[in-house]
C-alpha cells in the first residue's frame, strides 16, 4: 500500500519514510503544501500522514482543500500542538486520527492499519479469499496455514490485490500502489512481480487471474 508523508523537517520525514517502507509499506515524501498537492494529484494513496505546519500551504488548508476536491483518503495529523482547541479543529476540517509529537512508531503504524481497515470497510483484522488469509494486524499472510514469505514488493503487490479481491485491478493502478515517485522501473516490472506471487500461491485454492484488455483479479481458483 502506497502512504504520503507531508512533513517539512527533512530528517523526522526521512525517517517515517524509512520505517513505514521497512513495514512494507510503499511511501512518498512531500516537504510542503504544495507538493503535496501535485502528488495527491498524481496517485492514489492509502492514506496520508500529515504535519499541520508547512510551508507555501499549511496543513490545515490542504485538508480541507483534499475533502472539498472530495477525496475520502484517510489523512492522520501529526503535530507538536496537541492542544483540545486544536483537535478539534483537525478532527471538524476532515482529519480521521490525531497523533501528538513525540510518538511512538508502533502506535503510528497501528493507527494507520486501523485507518485502512476502516478505507476498506473491513470490520475483522482478518480477510481471507479461500485459504489465502491477511492478518491486517500482523501484515501477514498465510496459505493453507501456513506463513507465506515474501519479498516487500511481492508483499505489496499480493495485500494490493488482496484488499481489491473479486474486483479488476489495472496494471497501471498496481504498479502505482507498489512503486513510489523515486523507483526507477521498467513498465514490465509489474508483470514479473505479479508472476513471482502467482508461483507462490501454487498449491493453494486461490488465484490470481489476467482479465485481458482489464487488468488483475485475486479470487478463489
Amino acid at each position: 500500500m502506497r502512504l504520503l508523508i507531508v512533513e517539512d523537517n527533512h530528517e523526522l520525514a526521512d525517517w517515517l519514510a524509512k520505517a513505514l517502507t521497512q513495514a512494507h509499506y510503499t511511501v512518498d515524501a512531500a516537504h510542503d503544501g504544495e507538493e503535496a498537492e501535485h502528488f495527491l494529484e498524481l496517485a492514489d494513496y492509502a492514506a496520508v500522514v500529515l504535519d499541520l505546519s508547512l510551508p507555501k500551504v499549511d496543513g490545515m488548508t490542504l485538508l480541507k482543500r483534499i475533502r472539498r476536491a472530495g477525496s475520502k483518503v484517510p489523512v492522520i495529523i501529526l503535530t507538536a500542538n496537541a492542544s483540545l482547541d486544536g483537535r478539534v479543529a483537525g478532527l471538524d476540517s476532515g482529519a480521521d486520527d490525531y497523533l501528538a509529537k513525540p510518538f511512538e512508531m508502533a502506535e503510528l503504524e497501528a493507527r494507520l492499519r486501523a485507518l485502512i481497515r476502516r478505507g476498506h470497510d473491513l470490520a475483522s483484522p482478518e480477510i481471507a479469499v479461500a485459504d489465502l488469509v491477511l492478518n491486517s494486524a500482523t501484515r501477514q499472510f498465510s496459505l493453507k496455514g501456513e506463513v507465506l514469505s515474501l519479498t516487500p514488493r511481492e508483499h505489496s503487490v499480493l495485500e494490493y490485490l488482496m484488499l481489491k479481491a473479486g474486483s479488476t485491478v489495472t496494471k497501471a493502478a498496481l504498479s502505482e500502489s507498489v512503486f513510489g515517485f523515486d523507483a526507477e522501473t521498467d513498465p514490465s516490472a509489474i508483470e514479473i512481480y505479479v508472476h513471482r506471487v502467482r508461483k507462490k500461491l501454487e498449491g493453494g485454492a486461490v488465484q490470481i487471474a489476467t482479465l485481458r484488455g482489464l487488468g488483475y483479479m485475486l479470487r478463489a481458483a
